[in-house]
């Protein structure tokens, strides 16, 4: 299960080594962690609300995790998938 989060650091990589926002659009995403059952990982990203298609933004290990995610994205509350 190492190899989960893999791709998680790159989401954010500019070419110039800077850290760019996914684009989020509440119109038509939700903003949700995704919680293993099994492992108990979390992952902060955004739901397709048409089509469940996750885009996974940012790994989740604490609270402030959590928090500055909320910040960055201007969200005042997450709901959990497992």
């Amino acid at each position: 299960m190492k190899h989960s989060f893999n791709g998680l650091k790159n989401i954010f990589r500019s070419h110039a080594g800077r850290f760019e926002p996914v684009p989020y659009d509440p119109q038509t995403q939700v903003a949700v962690i995704r919680s293993s059952i099994c492992t108990g990982e979390k992952v902060a990203g955004f739901k397709n609300k048409k089509d469940g298609h996750f885009t996974e933004v940012m790994l989740i290990r604490s609270r402030e995790d959590e928090q500055r995610f909320k910040e960055q994205y201007h969200i005042d509350s997450l709901q959990t998938e497992y």
